[in-house]
C-alpha cells in the first residue's frame, strides 16, 4: 500500500468494457510528509475520493480485489481516504 494525493480525473469515453463506469483519478504517490515521489499515476477509485484527498492505494493484482474489480485491467486503486497521518 502507498499513501497518494489526488490530484485530478480521468475522462476517457473510448475504453475497454470492463472500465465502464469506473471513476479514474490522478494520483501522486507521496511520503509521510507530502513530498511527491511518484507524480501522475491513475487509479480506479473504489471509495469516492476526490481532488485534494488523501488516499492509500493498492497495486499490483491486489487493486482488483476492491468493489468487483477481480476481471478488469486494473493495476492501481484507491482503497482508503486518510483523515489523518501522524508521524513519530
Amino acid at each position: 500500500m502507498q499513501l497518494a494525493r489526488i490530484t485530478g480525473t480521468v475522462t476517457a469515453t473510448a475504453k475497454n468494457e470492463r472500465l465502464v463506469g469506473a471513476t479514474l483519478l490522478i494520483a501522486d504517490i507521496v511520503d509521510g510528509r507530502g513530498k511527491v515521489l511518484t507524480p501522475a499515476q491513475v487509479a480506479v477509485d473504489t471509495c469516492g475520493a476526490g481532488v485534494g484527498d488523501s488516499v492509500i492505494l493498492t497495486s499490483g493484482s491486489a487493486a482488483r480485489m476492491p468493489a468487483g474489480l477481480a476481471t478488469s485491467p486494473v493495476d492501481l486503486a484507491v482503497i482508503a481516504i486518510v483523515d489523518r497521518i501522524s508521524l513519530g
